[in-house]
């Protein structure tokens, strides 16, 4: 069973940086698509980034578009979000999601994903 771990959350001043991480102990993620996914108190669950799992072809939501940028290294079996010029808004429960899929194209919709992390708080405040 594909387990998926995600650190790399906390608190950061808004316009901050943080990095988060997904990875899959023991697990080889070469043939999945990655997604990133974020759910703030009160609201749904929304897509903010995915990236094929040849790591050619990414998406971003129109909210973190030339401020985060998702990144993988397979030789790590991990996925990561680079998040720049943070802002409150931003603060949620961020999660790593994966499905089989192996093309160079990524899925933004989190019903086709069948594996899910934990979550990490991401807490963006002066």
């Amino acid at each position: 069973q594909l387990r998926l771990v995600e650190s790399g959350g906390g608190l950061v001043q808004p316009g901050g940086s943080l990095r988060l991480s997904c990875a899959a102990p023991g697990f080889t993620l070469d043939y999945y698509a990655i997604g990133w996914f974020r759910q703030a108190p009160g609201k749904e669950r929304e897509g903010v980034s995915c990236i094929s799992s040849s790591g050619g072809s990414t998406n971003y939501a129109d909210s973190v578009k030339g401020r985060f940028t998702i990144s993988r290294d397979n030789a790590k079996n991990t996925v990561y979000l680079h998040m720049n010029s943070l802002k409150p808004e931003d603060t949620s429960v961020y999660y790593c999601a994966a499905v089989r899929y192996v093309s160079n194209w990524c899925p933004s919709d989190q019903r086709v994903y069948d594996y899910w992390g934990q979550g990490t708080q991401v807490t963006v405040s002066s």
